[in-house]
């Protein structure tokens, strides 16, 4: 790891051990830790039972939303509900939700660029006429015959 990531791990600790202690975070700056309830955290094993619970039922969501890739379903969206799931308990996975929200948000505002609109509008209606110059082809030199009763 290099000295920056360090640092960022470094202070969302300390932000995580001070936010535990009550102290005021800087506004706008996410708040890093637990968010169990207090009387969770009062208890060192029932803390440390409620972060193994939370861990069990984000890990669930995670295989499952693993297992939806290849298969119907939202895939993705799971992995990340598993993730937001850990974050409510483990600052590492609430530092990669910070990360990829910032990264979605950055490739919002790119994709929202006039150029490349402009750009992807462009390949989309080339595409477009490729497309309907092979269909015309085909409709030429076969007729709307499927391809599979096409007879030599």
């Amino acid at each position: 790891m290099n000295a920056e990531s360090d640092e960022r791990i470094g202070a969302a600790a300390t932000a995580a051990r001070g936010s535990a202690a009550g102290d005021v975070t800087a506004p706008g700056e996410p708040v890093l830790g637990s968010r169990a309830p207090e009387f969770v955290k009062r208890w060192r094993t029932l803390h440390l039972s409620w972060q193994v619970g939370v861990f069990v039922v984000g890990l669930a969501v995670v295989v499952a939303g693993v297992i939806m890739l290849p298969l119907p379903g939202p895939g993705w969206l799971v992995i990340f509900a598993g993730m937001a799931i850990w974050a409510t308990e483990f600052v590492w996975a609430q530092l990669v939700l910070h990360w990829t929200k910032r990264k979605v948000t950055e490739a919002a505002q790119r994709a929202l660029d006039p150029k490349v609109r402009r750009r992807n509008l462009v390949l989309t209606a080339v595409g477009l006429v490729i497309i309907g110059v092979l269909c015309a082809i085909y409709v030429a030199k076969f007729g709307l015959a499927m391809p599979w009763r096409i007879e030599e």
